[in-house]
């Protein structure tokens, strides 16, 4: 046992051995610092995401709005056409009857007549 105590005394005032525990200790303040950029670089790093994110979001949010008040517009356009062609349609009938009353009231009949036998079975 004394051997052991004599052989630690002995390193413990060895120079080497102070030179490499002052080097383990900068090895060690170096990982530190390290361990702390490393840190500080991921949370850089999770801002700049977090940003492009929301600039995606933002620009996602814009194109569907103008996806949507694009589809709006189309749909007043065919609402429109639609209705033109109603318009026509009866401005077409009421010439019809005008010009051909006994013809029309002749046709109207017909389908009336057809209509009753159908539901008749």
């Amino acid at each position: 046992m004394d051997e052991a105590k004599e052989f630690l005394d002995n390193v413990a005032t060895d120079p080497n051995f102070a030179r490499l525990q002052k080097d383990i200790d900068a090895v060690k303040n170096d990982i530190s610092h390290l361990s702390q950029q490393i840190s500080d670089a991921v949370g850089a790093l999770t801002d700049i995401a977090q940003t492009q994110g929301r600039r995606g979001m933002r620009k996602a949010r814009v194109q569907a709005n103008a996806l949507m008040a694009d589809a709006s517009d189309r749909a007043g356009a065919v609402a429109g056409a639609a209705q033109d062609a109603a318009s026509s349609v009866g401005d077409s009938l009421a010439e019809a009857i005008e010009e051909r009353p006994l013809a029309t009231v002749a046709i109207a009949m017909g389908i009336g007549f057809l209509i009753g036998v159908t539901w008749r079975r």
